[in-house]
């Protein structure tokens, strides 16, 4: 059930109007792109919280400025993949990065320069889609 500024999950309930209305945009983007409600809330929060940490004062305000998310507002499906919420999220060394990247995904999450932040990255995603994090050496082998 997609949702709006007036009528949201109670566990959106206590948070800045701001960041409801970013959570509330994602989670109605997963909602049209085949996942179910409680999986979609939260992913859709962690996405959320992570973007107010990471965007700019100018991001913030561009928000704050579009209107309100709506039940009926349309989003493209074509991105996201709901087959692969059950998919484990591996960590591999590839062109001189530690890549997050959902197996069978296209596209990785995240790259990152460390490998302890990439595994970090990768257990926030796994624990959000509650499925498994398998890690790679640099080698190509898999840890243990």
């Amino acid at each position: 059930m997609p949702w709006d500024m007036n009528d949201y999950p109670a566990s959106l309930k206590n948070f800045d109007p701001l960041l409801r209305k970013k959570t509330i945009d994602i989670a109605n983007a997963l909602l049209a792109n085949g996942y179910k409600d409680d999986r979609a809330i939260p992913i859709a929060i962690s996405q959320a919280k992570e973007w107010m940490e990471n965007a700019s004062d100018k991001e913030k305000k561009e928000l704050k400025k579009e209107s309100n998310p709506k039940k009926n507002d349309s989003h493209d499906t074509s991105s996201a993949n709901p087959k692969l919420l059950d998919k484990p999220v591996e960590v591999f060394y590839e062109d001189d990065h530690w890549v997050v990247k959902t197996k069978d995904a296209k596209r990785p999450s995240d790259t990152y320069d460390k490998k302890t932040e990439a595994v970090s990255r990768a257990k926030e995603i796994a624990d959000n889609k509650g499925t498994k994090v398998i890690i790679y050496k640099k080698d190509g082998t898999k840890e243990k």
